[in-house]
C-alpha cells in the first residue's frame, strides 16, 4: 500500500470538500476555492473530518495515481485554508524589482526592463530585493516563480540573477592570472 496514498487527509474546520460526478473534487475555504478533477480510477471516502483516498486494485498505474491524487489533494486543502508562498531573491549589480499594479517590473542587465503580468489567483509582493509570489493553488505559485526566476537564473561565477531564497548556487573559480 501507498504510504502517502494511505494516510487520511484532516479537513480543518471552515473547509468543505464535495466530490461531483467524473470525480470533480471542489475545496472551499477561507482563502478561496479550488476545483480538479481526479482519475476515475481512484475514489474518496469522508468521514468525521477526514477524507480517506482509496483505489480498487494493485496495478501499477493505479498505484502511481494513488499517491499522486492524495497529495494533490492534500495540497488543495492546505491552500484554502493557508495559502502557499515562494520567496525568490534579486543579486547583482543594478539587478532591481518593482510592482506597479498587476506587473511586475524587472531590470535584470539587458536593454529593456522585463514586465511580467501576474496570473489569475496570483500574487507577488516586492520588499527590496526579495519577491514574494502569493497564491492558493500551489501548482501555480511554482509555475510563476519558475517563471520569474527564468528571465535571468543564477550563475555560477558572480552568483548574478534570479534565485529561490532557500537554493545554494555551487559556485565556480574564475580564471587564474598569468604567472
Amino acid at each position: 500500500m501507498s504510504r502517502i496514498g494511505k494516510m487520511p487527509i484532516a479537513v480543518p474546520a471552515g473547509v468543505t470538500v464535495e466530490v461531483a460526478e467524473n470525480n470533480k473534487v471542489t475545496v472551499k475555504g477561507p482563502k478561496g476555492t479550488l476545483t480538479r478533477v481526479f482519475p476515475a480510477e481512484i475514489s474518496f471516502s469522508q468521514e468525521d473530518g477526514q477524507i480517506e483516498v482509496k483505489r480498487p486494485d494493485d496495478q501499477k498505474k493505479t498505484k502511481a495515481l494513488h499517491g499522486l491524487s492524495r497529495s494533490l489533494l492534500n495540497n488543495m486543502v492546505v491552500g484554502v485554508t493557508e495559502g502557499f508562498e515562494k520567496k525568490l531573491e534579486v543579486n547583482g549589480v543594478g539587478y532591481r524589482a518593482a510592482k506597479n499594479g498587476k506587473t511586475l517590473s524587472l531590470t535584470l542587465g539587458y536593454s529593456h526592463p522585463v514586465e511580467i503580468v501576474d496570473p489569475e489567483g496570483v500574487e507577488t509582493v516586492v520588499e527590496g530585493q526579495v519577491i514574494t509570489v502569493k497564491g492558493i493553488d500551489k501548482e501555480a505559485v511554482g509555475q510563476h516563480a519558475a517563471i520569474i526566476r527564468e528571465k535571468r537564473a543564477p550563475e555560477p561565477y558572480k552568483g548574478k540573477g534570479i534565485k529561490y531564497s532557500d537554493e545554494v548556487i555551487r559556485r565556480k573559480v574564475g580564471k587564474t592570472g598569468k604567472k
